[in-house]
């Protein structure tokens, strides 16, 4: 598969009740798809996916698959504590029609980098699946080197692209020199979108086309087409949001921006917390 462009995130969205609100979920799905991104991946951390009961993350993503219907990818995100959850989440995955797994090494005590080489390894193969290495210390506890993930897309059957979301262009530039071009990885660090495609992104992992349609895709297509003016001008034109909404937390502004738009989805799950007024005002502008 040859995975590459615009990757966009789904939120999850709640009923008053608190419940997951599946008809509002395809409303979110076809807002990315009207954005034109390449694969939607459902089940990140903009998408609470660590808040939902396991009956809900199997909804989710079957929706998610099922809706979809084949129009683009679809990425199913997983960030387990334990090696046999991560593997039932994949098979799971697989079972419904996904295409890509996209696996962090969640953490309560710090793995090493065998713990988690065998980690990928037992998710590679137990299911067919090609798998994005994806790293986000921030999240996971964990931060994985260049080095050591090119070891895995060296050393593991189905590890076949890197997100970096670490924040450090310099990560992007070893990722590309180390194997020469040879590995696609992908950018996971919004505000960072202009320099990493400039440093040999084959691609963005965001949600933003949730609330402003096109814009991320009009940057990818920018910057392959060498248009390094009109690229500059997009991004600057983004910058100020991405910066914001990451700052604020993906899953809460992104609903904030939402429900400003007239689509209601609820809020975050606590201990996540909406926006406030003032955030709220300043998201708007």
């Amino acid at each position: 598969m040859n995975l590459t462009g615009i990757i966009g995130y789904t939120i999850t969205p709640f009923t008053e009740n608190n419940n997951v609100d599946f008809k509002q979920l395809e409303t979110v799905i076809d807002t990315l798809l009207d954005a034109k991104v390449d694969a939607i991946a459902a089940l990140g951390s903009a998408g609470e996916a660590a808040y939902l009961s396991e009956d809900e993350w199997e909804s989710v993503a079957s929706h998610t698959v099922s809706y979809v219907a084949g129009k683009v990818p679809v990425v199913v995100g997983i960030a387990e504590l334990t090696t046999a959850q991560a593997v039932k989440r994949a098979k799971y995955a697989h079972k419904i029609g996904a295409d890509v797994v996209m696996l962090s090494p969640f953490s309560y005590y710090k793995l090493n980098e065998d713990e988690m080489f065998l980690h990928y390894k037992s998710v590679s193969d137990a299911t067919p699946l090609p798998i994005m290495i994806y790293n986000n210390p921030a999240t996971c506890g964990v931060d994985m080197s260049p080095q050591f993930m090119l070891k895995m897309v060296d050393g593991i059957e189905n590890a076949r692209w890197i997100k970096e979301s670490i924040g450090d262009i310099q990560r992007m530039h070893k990722i590309y020199k180390l194997s020469k071009g040879s590995v696609p990885f992908f950018n996971g660090c919004n505000h960072m979108a202009l320099e990493a495609l400039n440093a040999g992104a084959v691609g963005w992992c965001t949600i933003a086309p949730c609330l402003i349609g096109d814009q991320p895709k009009q940057l990818f297509d920018a910057i392959k087409n060498s248009n390094n003016e009109k690229a500059r001008e997009l991004f600057y034109q983004q910058y100020e949001f991405l910066e914001f909404i990451v700052r604020s937390g993906l899953a809460a502004a992104v609903k904030a921006g939402m429900s400003a738009q007239g689509i209601q989805v609820g809020h975050p799950r606590k201990p996540l917390l909406p926006l406030t007024p003032l955030k709220q005002e300043k998201l708007k502008s």
